[in-house]
Order: C-alpha cells, then sequence, then structure tokens
C-alpha cells in the first residue's frame, strides 16, 4: 500500500510493536503535486503564540481546542465544484478565453456565422480538458479513501480496537506494528524491545532510503501493554506546526516531570516541508504565447481593413441591396461609423479561425506520447543493472531539453558512483594506503608519464565499501608501528564515531550497515577490516570486537557507553560523540571537514598538523574525499557542567538548535589530532565521454562540488571537463581584500568589496569556457540562478540528494538520478535517468527531436489556419465587406479538431530530418500496409452509409431532382417570361426587374440572397425573366418544373 508522506516502521531486527500517541503535530499539509494541486489538511488553531498543548489519552481535554480530523483530502475539486473549478481553470488560458468570447459573440445578429461554428470546437477542447482532470481528480479520491480507511490498532479502554484512520484523533494512543504505516505523527512512547527503540524508513518522507532510528523516553518505555498504556497520562508542550522535517522542539510533562522531546522521539507521517514545486513553463510556449498575440495583431489588423471597407462601401446607388431607410444599423448609409464599428465585430467572429484553438490540445497530446513512448521506453537509457528506466516525470518540457545551453552537475552520485571506498589514511603524520586512483593515473597521462597498478600484497582487502592495501595496517600489523596507541585511536574513532545501524548476523561476513551516507558506512567497515568490529548497537552503547588490541590474535568484545551525540549538520560541518570506557575513561571523538577540525585542534598536537596538512592536499589531488579525525580526554567534573548544559539546551523550546550549537562548542575545543581519512568515488561508466559529447554539441558545462580547489581541478581533468589546451580562470574569494573586509564585518563592504573582486578577475577571461566551481551545497541553488537570470540561457540541473533539490527547481529542467542517497531528487525531477552518460541521449536525440518536431507543428498550425483564414479574407473584398462567409459552418467548425488534426500529430511524433529513412521504417511495419489497405475500405463505407441515409430521410432533395433530370433540355426562352421594356440596357433590366422581387433578406448580411448564384430561380418563380447565369446549377430542375406549369 502507497501514500503519499507515509512514515514506514521497520522492526525487522528487533521485531514487534510500538505504542505512540498521537500528536498531529503537522495538521496543515500544503502537498504540491505534479498537476499543480493543493492539499490542505485543515487549519491549527493557536493555543500560545509560541507553543501548544496537548493531552495524552484524554479526549475531553483536546475536545476544548477543535483539533481537525485525521481524514485527508488531496482532490482538486468535489461534486459542487468541479464544473465552476474546472472550467475557471481552463479559462484561465488566454486562448480558451478568447474564443469564449468569440462564441458568445457568435450568438448575436451581427455574427455572420451560425453559434455552432465556435462552439462546438470549443466544446470539444474543453470537454476533453475536463474528462482528463475529473479522472485524475478521481484517482486522487480512490486514494484518499484508500488511505483515510486503512485500519490502525487504537486504545479504548484496557483493549486494542480496530478502527479507520480518518476516525483518529489528537491525543489517542495507537500501536503501530512491523511494517507498518504512521496513521498521523506519532510520539513514540514504547517498543516491544526492551530498550525502547525502533528503525524506520522516510523514504516516503525525505527519499532517504537509509533505516533510522528512533529511541522512546526511558521513562514510558513500560506503556506497551493496553492495561498499563490505558493509564498513561500525560501533557505535550509543543511548538506550532512548521515546515522543518529534521527539528521538533517540545516537552512531556507526566508525573510532575518535564522531559524534554527530540526529534529521536517523533514518527511524522506528513509534513509542511513538501516542496512548493514551481510550475514551469517552457520557452517555446512562452513564445508561442507571443505569436499568439502577433496573430491578434494580425487579426485586428484584418478586421480593421474589413470594417474600413465596409464603411466605405455601403452606399444607396448599390439599389439592389436594398438599403432604404428602414435597414438596420449595420447596413445604415446615414450612419457609416456604426457600420464600421458592427462590421468589426463581425469579422472578428468570422476570422476567429486565424488563432488555432486545438494547438495545445494537439501539443499536449504530442509531448505525452513522446514521453511515454520515446523516453520511457528507450532502451538505449535503460540501466540494467539496477533495473532503472528513464522516467519523465512531466511532459511540459520535452523540447526545453533540445535548447539546453547550461548544465549544473551535482559532483558526488552524480558524475561519481557513490560507492565510497577506504583507500587510504593519515595516522598519526604517517600516510597509509598504496592504491592509485584514475585522477592519479589522468595527472600522469597529462605529464607523459605511465603508471601502472602493482601487485597487491596478500594482505589487500576489496570489499564494499573497502579497497585498502597496506601491510603495514593489515591483520593487526599496526602493532609494529612507532606509534600503536595512536593506531587504536584511530580505529576507535571509526568504529565508534558515527550513527550507523548493523543488520544480519553478527559476524563479520555477513553483516551489513545501515547508514545516513556511503561514507559512514564505508569508515566502520574500514574500522571492521582494521580489527575494530562494531556488531551491535542499543541506544546507549556500542559493542565492539576489538583484535590484536591486547595481543596479537586475541580477540574481546568491549561495551563502550553512548553518553552524547552532538550530530553532523552543514553548518558545523563535523560530527561528535561522548563515550565511557568500560574502566570509566572520559573521550570525545569528533570527525569532520579539515577546516573546522584544525580551528578546534591544541597546541599539542602541532608536530603532526603540518603533516598531515600535506597528506590532505596528496589526497585532494588524487580526487579522494577527506575527513580529519580528532578526540579530546574529559574529566567527570568537566563532563557534568558540561552535560547540565547540555539538557538545558535540549529542553528549550525556543531556539534550540542554536542552543546547542553553543554548547557544543564548549566541549569541542582542545582537541588531539589523530589523522585522516581518505574515500575514493570513482567516476560512472561513461562520463568522460558524455561530457566531450556534450562540448562538442556547445554546451557549457558547470560542475558544483564542496571539494577542495585541488581536488576539483582534477576530478576536472578526469571526466574530460578541461584538458590542459584550456586556460584555467580560478575565482577565489580567499584574497587578501576580501578578508580585510571580512575582518571589519561590515556587510554592505564585504559585498561591494566581493563584487567588486569578482568583476575583475571576470574582465580577464576572453572567452567562454567550462567551468568547475568549489562551493557549498547551500549554494548550489543561487548559482544556477544567477546563470539562468544573467545569461538569460535555458539551463538544466542534474543530481541525485536532497541537498540537489533547491538546484534543480531553481533551473529550467531539473534531471534527477536514481542514486544511492534516495529518491528526493528523483521526486522533485522533471526527469529521472539511471546514469549520467544517458544525458547524451535526452538532450542531443530526444530534446532535439522534439524541439525541431513542436517547431514544424507550430508552423504548420499557422499555416493552415492562416491559408484558411486568408481565403476566407479575400473573399470579404467580392462581398462588399460585409461578412459574408465562405464556408459552411460545419466545416469551419472540424477544420481544426477533426479534418487536420491527425495529419498534424504525425508529424509532432514521427518527423525526422532523413525522410527516407522515416518511409523506410514505416514501410517495413505491418500496421503501415493494414492502414494502406483500410483507409479507403472505410472511406468508401462511410460514403456508403452517408448517401444511403442521406436518400432515405431527403428523398426529393435538389441533388436528386437534379441526377433525374440530367441531360434534359435546359434551355430557357423568353416568350413564357415577362419581357422588360427595351428602353434599358440589359443589365439595367435584370436589376430593376430584381428589384421589384419580394425581399428576402440574408440575416447574416442583410443582402437580397445568400448567394447570387440563386437570382434566376427566385425571378423564375416570380414569372419574371432573368437569364439563368454560369452558376445557377442547383435549381435547374426546379426552374424546369415551374416553367412547364406555366404551359
Amino acid at each position: 500500500m502507497n501514500g503519499v508522506g507515509w512514515e514506514r516502521v521497520r522492526m525487522a531486527r528487533l521485531g514487534g510493536e510500538a505504542a505512540v500517541v498521537g500528536t498531529r503535530r503537522r495538521e496543515v499539509v500544503d502537498l504540491r503535486q505534479v498537476s499543480s494541486q493543493t492539499v490542505r489538511l485543515g487549519r491549527v488553531q493557536p493555543q500560545h503564540p509560541s507553543h501548544r498543548t496537548i493531552y495524552c489519552n484524554d479526549s475531553d481535554a483536546n475536545f476544548i481546542a477543535r483539533f481537525k480530523s485525521n481524514s485527508i483530502s488531496t482532490t482538486k475539486y468535489n461534486v459542487l465544484t468541479f464544473l465552476p473549478k474546472g472550467l475557471f481553470e481552463q479559462f484561465r488560458r488566454v486562448a480558451n478565453l478568447y474564443f469564449l468570447m468569440i462564441s458568445i459573440l457568435s450568438t448575436t445578429p451581427i455574427s455572420p456565422v451560425s453559434p455552432v461554428t465556435n462552439v462546438v470546437p470549443l466544446s470539444l477542447v474543453l470537454l476533453v480538458s475536463l474528462i482528463k482532470e475529473a479522472f485524475e481528480d478521481w484517482k486522487r479520491l480512490e486514494n484518499d479513501n484508500s488511505i483515510n480507511n486503512t485500519a490502525v490498532d487504537v486504545l479504548q479502554g484496557q483493549n486494542w480496537e480496530n478502527m479507520p484512520w480518518r476516525k483518529l484523533q489528537v491525543g489517542d494512543i495507537v500501536r503501530v506494528k512491523q511494517d507498518g504505516f504512521f496513521p498521523a505523527d506519532l510520539l513514540f512512547l514504547a517498543s516491544t524491545n526492551p530498550d525502547g527503540v525502533c528503525y524506520i524508513e522516510t523514504a516516503n518522507l525525505d527519499g532517504e532510503t537509509n533505516l533510522k532510528i528512533r529511541k522512546a523516553l526511558e521513562k514510558t518505555w513500560d506503556y506497551l501493554a493496553p492495561e498499563i498504556a490505558d493509564k498513561f497520562k500525560g501533557e505535550i508542550q509543543c511548538e506550532q506546526p512548521n515546515n522543518s522535517l529534521y527539528t521538533f522542539t517540545g516537552n512531556l510533562i507526566i508525573e510532575s516531570q518535564t522531559l524534554p522531546l527530540s526529534p529521536n522521539q517523533i514518527l511524522l507521517r506528513v509534513m509542511m516541508n513538501s516542496m512548493s514545486v514551481p510550475s514551469k513553463r517552457s520557452t517555446l510556449e512562452r513564445k508561442l504565447d507571443k505569436l499568439i498575440l502577433t496573430l491578434f495583431g494580425g487579426l485586428f489588423m484584418m478586421c480593421l481593413i474589413g470594417a474600413i471597407g465596409s464603411g466605405v462601401f455601403i452606399n444607396r446607388k448599390y439599389y439592389f441591396l436594398g438599403l432604404f431607410d428602414d435597414v438596420e444599423g449595420q447596413f445604415n448609409p446615414n450612419n457609416r461609423f456604426v457600420v464600421t464599428i458592427l462590421t468589426m465585430f463581425t469579422l472578428i467572429t468570422l476570422y476567429s479561425t486565424i488563432i488555432p484553438i486545438s494547438l495545445y490540445v494537439s501539443i499536449e497530446m504530442i509531448k505525452f506520447i513522446q514521453c511515454a513512448q520515446f523516453i520511457d521506453k528507450d532502451l538505449h537509457m535503460y540501466h540494467a543493472e539496477s533495473n532503472t528506466p528513464a522516467l519523465a516525470r512531466t511532459s511540459n518540457l520535452n523540447e526545453e531539453l533540445g535548447q539546453v545551453e547550461y548544465i549544473f552537475s551535482d559532483k558526488t552520485g552524480t558524475l561519481t558512483r557513490n560507492l565510497m571506498e577506504f583507500f587510504k589514511c593519515s595516522i598519526g603524520g604517517e600516510a597509509y594506503g598504496t592504491g592509485i586512483t584514475e585522477i592519479e593515473k589522468g595527472q600522469a597521462e597529462r605529464s607523459g608519464k605511465k603508471l601502472s597498478d602493482d601487485a597487491k600484497s596478500d594482505t589487500a582487502v576489496h570489499e564494499k565499501g573497502f579497497n585498502f592495501d597496506d601491510a603495514r595496517l593489515m591483520h593487526g600489523a599496526w602493532r609494529n608501528e612507532h606509534d600503536p596507541e595512536i593506531c587504536k585511536e584511530f580505529f576507535r574513532c571509526l568504529a565508534l564515531c558515527h550513527t550507523v545501524l548493523p543488520e544480519g548476523d553478527e559476524s563479520p561476513e555477513r553483516i551489513t550497515y545501515q547508514a545516513a551516507s556511503p561514507d559512514e558506512a564505508a569508515l566502520v567497515t574500514a574500522a571492521k577490516n582494521f580489527g575494530f568490529f562494531f556488531y551491535r548497537r542499543t541506544p546507549t552503547t556500542v559493542m565492539v570486537r576489538e583484535s590484536h588490541v591486547e595481543m596479537m590474535g586475541i580477540k574481546q568484545d568491549v561495551s563502550y557507553e553512548i553518553l552524547n551525540v552532538l550530530e553532523f549538520n552543514s553548518t558545523r560541518k563535523r560530527q561528535s560523540i561522548v563515550c565511557r570506557y568500560p574502566n570509566g575513561r572520559l573521550v570525545l571523538y569528533c570527525k569532520g571537514a579539515d577546516t573546522v577540525i584544525y580551528e578546534r585542534l591544541s597546541n599539542a598536537s602541532n608536530d603532526i598538523r603540518k603533516v598531515t596538512r600535506e597528506h590532505l592536499e596528496q589526497f585532494g589531488s588524487a580526487g579522494l574525499r577527506t575527513l580529519c579525525l580528532a578526540y579530546r580526554e574529559l574529566t567527570n567534573d568537566l563532563y557534568e557542567k558540561w552535560n547540565e548544559k547540555f539538557i538545558q539546551a535540549k529542553s528549550s523550546l525556543r531556539d534550540r538548535e542554536k542552543k546547542l550549537d553553543e554548547v557544543a562548542e564548549i566541549i569541542e575545543k582542545d582537541l588531539i589530532l589523530i589523522g585522516c581519512t581518505a574515500i575514493e568515488d570513482k567516476l560512472q561508466d561513461g562520463v568522460p565521454v558524455c561530457i566531450e559529447t556534450l562540448a562538442r554539441a556547445g554546451i557549457k558545462i558547470w560542475v558544483l562540488t564542496g571539494d577542495k580547489m585541488e581536488t576539483a581541478i582534477n576530478i576536472a581533468y578526469a571526466c574530460n571537463l578541461i584538458n590542459n589546451d584550456m586556460k584555467q580562470f580560478i575565482i577565489s574569494s580567499e584574497t587578501d581584500a576580501i578578508q580585510e573586509a571580512e575582518e571589519k564585518g561590515d556587510p554592505v563592504e564585504i559585498a561591494r568589496v566581493i563584487k567588486d573582486t569578482v568583476k575583475n578577475h571576470l574582465k580577464q577571461c576572453l572567452e567562454e569556457a567550462h567551468r568547475y566551481l568549489h562551493v557549498s551545497g547551500q549554494k548550489l541553488a543561487l548559482v544556477t540562478s544567477l546563470v539562468k537570470k544573467g545569461a538569460h540561457r535555458i539551463t538544466l540541473s542534474i543530481g541525485d540528494g536532497a541537498n540537489d533539490v533547491s538546484m534543480m527547481q531553481a533551473a529550467h529542467v531539473g534531471v534527477g538520478i536514481s542514486g544511492l542517497e534516495g529518491m528526493q531528487a528523483v521526486m522533485a525531477s522533471d526527469f529521472a535517468i539511471a546514469q549520467f552518460r544517458f544525458l547524451t541521449d535526452l538532450l542531443l536525440v530526444h530534446g532535439r527531436w522534439s524541439y525541431i518536431r513542436l517547431c514544424k507543428v507550430i508552423t504548420y498550425f499557422f499555416y493552415k489556419n492562416l491559408t484558411f483564414t486568408l481565403t476566407q479574407f479575400w473573399f470579404t473584398f467580392q462581398t462588399g465587406f460585409s461578412g459574408q462567409r465562405f464556408y459552411d459552418d460545419w466545416f469551419q467548425s472540424l477544420y481544426n479538431v477533426i479534418f487536420t488534426a491527425l495529419p498534424v500529430i504525425i508529424v509532432g511524433l514521427f518527423d525526422k530530418e532523413n525522410v527516407y529513412f522515416t518511409i523506410y521504417v514505416l514501410l517495413s511495419t505491418f500496421y503501415f500496409y493494414l492502414t494502406l489497405l483500410l483507409v479507403p475500405v472505410v472511406a468508401l463505407l462511410s460514403d456508403f452509409f452517408y448517401l444511403g441515409i442521406q436518400r432515405w430521410f431527403f428523398p426529393y432533395n435538389y441533388q436528386i431532382v437534379q441526377e433525374i433530370h440530367r441531360g434534359e433540355y435546359e434551355g430557357v426562352g423568353s416568350r413564357e417570361f415577362l419581357e422588360i421594356g427595351n428602353n434599358l440596357t440589359p443589365d439595367e433590366a435584370r436589376s430593376y426587374a430584381i428589384l421589384q422581387l419580394p425581399r428576402e433578406k440574408s440575416r447574416h448580411t442583410g443582402f437580397a440572397f445568400d448567394s447570387p448564384g440563386y437570382e434566376s430561380f427566385f425571378a423564375s418563380q416570380q414569372g419574371v425573366f432573368a437569364p439563368i447565369m454560369a452558376w445557377d446549377v442547383a435549381r435547374r430542375a426546379s426552374v424546369r418544373s415551374k416553367r412547364t406549369s406555366h404551359r
């Protein structure tokens, strides 16, 4: 069962079930789907400006607050709002609104065409769009009902009762079983695991597939059985609903004791921080709007010319028009201004076909098929190893792919495999690891050298996360190093300072590690191979099986008590733990970026600081990811004083994160440097070739990374982003002028200095070049927006992690890679692929084809509509600018939506530059010959049924009479008619005779007849001599019958 925003609880290793209390902390949900729908799940009634209160297991007390129900609705419409709201959404399009106005005009007397001419195509377009909206909303309703009716165990008295989610109330105690989904935002009370932990998967919330640990407060561990849980009474004071998924501030008051709550006790189902996905419109669509506005201008000019012509042409000297005093205002020569205005509206209705009403529908249909059939099913973009095809998550941006000029790419997981392997390290100023990276090989080749892999030693180990070869450290050999104690600290730091969860058998061969990032898993795997095997975790302890510590070959299981965890975040750039050894020793282990670790080192680390810095630069030049490791010995008094401040910060309801960072700064100082690690992340297959191909296509590529400058440059060489023939420009903020401005602390001055410095550097760049930017993750979106708005070019961002989402949304097109960092990047993307190399086919094949085909479709539409309308325009000059229509109503109505629809769609789907190849493909398919056979058969059958029905219901039709009298004498003699005096010329006599006829005005034009071709027919009915003209063929049989009766 799937549900939007569900969080899944997994206790695969621990088993059992969990008791939780419903808080529904985030009751306001703003969830934007691909279709830009808005989901609102009620509004919180604030109880206090800063926090609110929830009473546990006390529905009467919570009733006063009037919390919203747990039922959700993600539908866009209901029975009452579907038609008005659906029509409102459709008429937000300028074209639809225009045709609505034309349809209204066609119902007025000034319209020369029947209302059906404009109402039918507009109705068809609206009907198709509304059916699509109704179908999508019905699917959402079914999904809502499925979710709302999902059963959950709720405590009623001293029994668990099964009830649907929609009936769940704030403050209820619920029981969630293994592999179940959370029915609401919950406070974790107890678990069948005796230490009160559970493992949850949050892939539906944040895209992360790694298991995360949640720990209940020790005070609530016993509230598991229904008899005991029924006695649970408490009060939750927490922050108001907000959009933070990873933070929570609140307290649980139970038995007059206040206990701080953190995200470790919160189990989320839905959240307010679902990203508001921006509505992206392609550049071609925006240009299309401008073209339609241009057509509006052309339409106005055509109507203006016709209206002025009508005002000039109207005159009583054309007596055969019957423009007497009682003539209607549109044809009154006495008021030419009114004639001009009314004719203007008449011609607007008549020329409305110049705007193609079916253009948008046809383009949407073409784009949808391009995505569903061409992109999603392209075997060239199918990754067999992961069984992952390409996925077009939107069909609005197909042609945008063919216009991309700038690509912004993340490095880790996008260009690389995100399969981290422990490759080298530095311990106590000594470098270890003999392997050679791909980057080092590339450096050697550029300098004219050739490196070959040396034969690996017998101690080399290569497994997932570990690819290390150095006999000095393997199998306990580190005991023989000059400082084995610092080696032990290094390995223990790797084995203890992390949040990794072990799964499977507690043996080195079968155990697997669930980590928040591949880096952490690689470091723990390295500790295992060095003899410090982490195999079990509880909320308060970490179990490590240590080898060769006391004596070679001796193994012992050691339990380390984890007292505090200072978690990693993008601001701190480090992670620390405080642990107690079995002998009572207190140690703080810290790992993080070299810049933050070096700032916190004590003077005791001066000996190895410089050497380790050199090793860091060597590892960075080899393209390796580095971390520094350090530790600090703590006394009991120091720790107790610090822990009091830490507990106070954790209990704070305001600025908790800020206070925790401040407290961490107190203890994370005077560190002793242990060494550093170097992890390799190899490039994906085909990345250098892909980048080279895209560069040859004229696309500028920016790779955004947080690596060191040297690492960034070397990786750029390895993936063919830059080469020795290119001139490098390094623009850095680490200049003396900028540092001086930063020391002054004036933000305005800092901004001015940075702007001037960067501008001076950019002036040195004489030509466009590929760029490899060294920036932090939070600046990716800013860089993308800067180029997007500054260069006014089509941009594409590609990434694989949650930190890339903002960058992808800031670009015109976002491409997500389904990698190892979860699915959040894919969920926020416009297109999803499995490997970076597939970008070549996505842009240069599908993007190019889509762009070319849609351009031809739009041109084709404008051509056929202009041809259709200009014919009517020229006909207006032959009808005295009266607005006489040239086409039949039904033909004009169905011209776009039926008669000319299929050729346009075929061009949009199958057109290629190589027409011979297209013909070859068509001739090689069975359906081509089947169509060739069936089309004439269907056409003949349709004509047969049409003529049969016509002759059955209208047997005396003029066409039939004409067929009956085919070949008979059609001459008309003047003896049988009243002749006109010879004092008039033949033309004057004809006009005068026709003028004497009873008036039969056209309701469309005001003229005497709908067509001059019927003049002789009406004259003959009155016994007036009017010679039959060449165009009068439709009424010949009737004329003959009338003449015979006169005899």
